[in-house]
């Protein structure tokens, strides 16, 4: 278990160790044939909810935890470090699909739709990026055009298409919240956000991708063809769909920090094993200063990385401006997994580049941790634009 005891009660001590304790005991002989196969485990799924996982930042009135999102980076970061499909699920499950339904959704919402996702037995995606709209979001295409409007009556005629959206095409995908061209105002597209359940006439979730990484999460692109959904759809005001967006992405950049530190810190867990295991011309191969400084780096990476988003995350918890910090730390600790990824294959030598080694896994996995999100480029523009010189 990290050293946690400068910020971390007892509750989070020991909710952090349970998860720890599921990820080595039930993730993780599961891992590599999930990856193989490119294959969610849903029964995996099905327990993380039954440990009350995907509920955890929510209150119990909607069937959550009543906890918070510090306790939910923390089981993120636990699973980060053993199988980063897992952990992407619960993050995009709870940060794309469940979270803009709490922040943003009417009472009738809230309740139709969040039981089932906070208890794992539902899935729903987010569908922003569109191919030509990724990190220049407002550059969204999918159209959303009103057809009989009145007394909620009306109906959203929905066209376009998204990509790279997790969650999408699960069997226990309940729906898609997209963002979509609703009109004009001030000259400016007016970005609304409307659900739009799985199995809806038009709505197509295409074949899976063949991904570099992340093989047993399920990502999709999307395409919608005249597919109509209820007016009373609309998630959260008319034309507050993109500002919605982008406070639920720097929630979101925190989880993702908390998951690459977890990443990181896999890589440095069997990377030290390994070399203290592994002989070479008489002695192990942790007695090679060499050696010792690489992993004393990798340390280094990890415990700068959980400091950050521990940060980022009590700041939010605390109904403070986070938006930099969040940036700093998904930043810091994408960088982190990436650089003890490499590093902890090269400690393996021949053998990480074995797929049956874990941190073969994570080499493959890493990569997109400095790109999903908001790339780490537009990390750097937050931070620029904080200090007042972009």
């Amino acid at each position: 278990m990290p050293d946690y005891d400068y910020d971390v009660t007892d509750d989070e001590r020991e909710l952090a160790g349970l998860v720890r304790q599921f990820a080595d005991e039930v993730v993780a002989p599961r891992s590599y044939e999930a990856d193989r196969t490119h294959t969610l485990p849903l029964d995996v799924v099905a327990q993380m909810g039954e440990l009350g996982l995907f509920g955890l930042p929510f209150p119990e009135e909607y069937g959550g935890q009543g906890g918070d999102y510090f306790a939910l980076c923390l089981a993120i970061e636990a699973l980060g470090r053993v199988d980063q499909s897992l952990a992407i699920t619960l993050e995009a499950g709870v940060s794309l699909g469940a979270m803009p339904v709490f922040r943003f959704g009417t009472e009738e919402q809230k309740h139709e739709l969040l039981p089932d996702l906070l208890a794992g037995r539902a899935l729903a995606g987010f569908g922003l990026t569109e191919p030509g709209a990724g990190s220049d979001a407002g550059a969204t295409r999918t159209t959303a055009r009103l057809d009989g409007a009145g007394a909620g009556g009306g109906e959203w005629v929905i066209n376009g298409s998204k990509q790279f959206i997790t969650n999408s095409g699960t069997d226990i995908t309940r729906f898609v919240t997209v963002t979509a061209v609703t009109g004009e105002s001030g000259g400016r597209k007016e970005i609304s956000t409307i659900v739009v359940p799985n199995g809806t006439p038009g709505f197509t979730v295409e074949p899976a991708y063949d991904k570099v990484g992340w093989h047993a999460s399920d990502t999709h692109p999307l395409t919608f063809q005249d597919v109509r959904v209820p007016e009373g759809n609309l998630l959260g005001e008319r034309g507050r769909g993109f500002a919605n967006f982008l406070h639920i992405l720097d929630e979101g950049r925190i989880a993702i920090a908390a998951l690459s530190t977890g990443a990181a810190e896999g890589c440095l867990e069997a990377a030290v094993d390994y070399a203290q295991k592994r002989t070479v011309f008489g002695e192990a191969l942790a007695t090679r200063q060499g050696i010792q400084f690489l992993l004393a780096r990798m340390q280094q990476r990890v415990h700068v990385a959980r400091l950050a988003w521990h940060h980022a995350a009590r700041l939010r918890d605390a109904g403070k401006p986070f938006k930099t910090q969040a940036a700093i730390a998904k930043l810091t600790a994408s960088d982190a997994a990436m650089d003890n990824a490499r590093d902890a294959t090269q400690v393996f030598g021949g053998n990480g580049f074995m797929n049956e080694y874990p941190v073969a896994r994570h080499y493959r996995d890493s990569k997109i941790l400095e790109i999903g999100e908001g790339t780490n480029e537009v990390q750097l523009l937050v931070i620029a634009r904080a200090l007042g010189v972009a």
